[in-house]
């Protein structure tokens, strides 16, 4: 077996803790927005993909920001802290998707702000993750998406990743060090790439800038995982979204997929050998896997997902499909396709 290169060495190391105990980690490449104002859920509710004007303290949600075609801009966590509503989503597109958004608040009573420098984000996994917000003080709710606070501090119940339980903890900047030294006397610290792959685990895509615009919110599972509510009101795309719902057209999917060599970055093409003109899918999301290579979700079309499959080109490296912790319909029309 090749020797691990440092970098492997420590994600490999982190998997061994968290499955011995739990880890805590930063997550990287989040920012946060903060929507106040009395009208910042029903302003928001316009917007999103998820339904927001009955968006209660105790309860956190995915939801989505389209295009006019229904393609996504963005995937938000969203939750209402003490001063309105915080949307988590991808740093590389936060400013942007902000000003986007404000462009049109009107005469709505809402104003976004980019709380993302003064705040801070902890992730930790793990069967001692709970027992150790105990000690630091702090709750963890059960329930996924479920959310309580306690001090300032928010902590979020998130999706399982690899069949680990896991909470968010967001705070204050100038409290992380102290929290997160308390919760380092039980948890064993894990670089972010690990919270990464616990993503990935957990079938939850990420928009990024290079996969803006290119996936109606069904083709990444987006509905699968609680993102949209197709019995709220209009949104900048709903008809398109609910048109690939209801009328059977659906021919892409979301899958997790692995390979070996380097991590694919976000929008990287994948394709068939037998039709190597046309490439049959796109990366999402990619991180590099503990136990070497990378795993990643990959939006393909249905009938390629049991197919061999290659990365970059139709002589590219092997990317093979695996299960992903939640079911995947695939539709009678896009069976008889396959």
């Amino acid at each position: 077996m090749p020797e691990l290169n440092p970098q492997a060495q420590q994600l490999a190391a982190s998997l061994d803790a968290l499955n011995a105990s739990g880890v805590v980690c930063p997550p990287a490449g989040l920012g946060l927005v903060r929507v106040a104002g009395d009208d910042a859920a029903s302003f928001l509710h316009t917007q999103l993909t998820n339904a927001v004007d009955d968006l209660e303290p105790g309860a956190a949600r995915l939801a989505g920001y389209c295009s006019p075609k229904g393609r996504l801009l963005a995937t938000f966590l969203m939750w209402r802290d003490a001063e309105g509503i915080v949307l988590q989503l991808s740093a590389e597109i936060q400013a942007a998707v902000q000003k986007r958004l404000s462009m049109f608040v009107l005469r709505a009573k809402a104003r976004l702000s980019d709380i993302t420098p003064t705040h801070a984000i902890l992730g930790l996994a793990g069967a001692g993750a709970a027992q150790a917000l105990a000690a630091a003080g702090l709750p963890a709710p059960q329930t996924a998406f479920a959310v309580a606070e306690a001090d300032g501090a928010t902590v979020i119940r998130l999706a399982d990743g690899a069949g680990h339980p896991r909470w968010q903890v967001v705070l204050p900047s100038e409290r992380v060090d102290a929290v997160r030294a308390a919760l380092g006397a039980t948890l064993q610290d894990a670089p972010p790439a690990l919270w990464d792959w616990l993503d990935v685990q957990a079938g939850l895509p990420r928009i990024v800038a290079a996969t803006q615009e290119q996936f109606v919110p069904q083709m990444v599972n987006f509905e699968l995982v609680g993102g949209v509510n197709f019995r709220k009101g209009c949104y900048p795309g709903q008809e398109v979204v609910a048109r690939s719902q209801y009328r059977g057209t659906l021919k892409r999917r979301m899958w997790l997929v692995q390979g070996d060599g380097d991590v694919p970055a976000p929008a990287a093409e994948i394709y068939r050998p037998e039709d190597p003109g046309q490439p049959c899918g796109m990366i999402v999301n990619a991180a590099p896997a503990p136990h070497g290579g990378w795993s990643g979700l990959a939006e393909l079309k249905i009938d390629a997902a049991g197919s061999a499959l290659r990365l970059g080109s139709a002589e590219g490296a092997a990317v093979a499909t695996a299960s992903l912790p939640y079911a995947v319909p695939i539709g009678e029309a896009a069976q008889a396709a396959g």
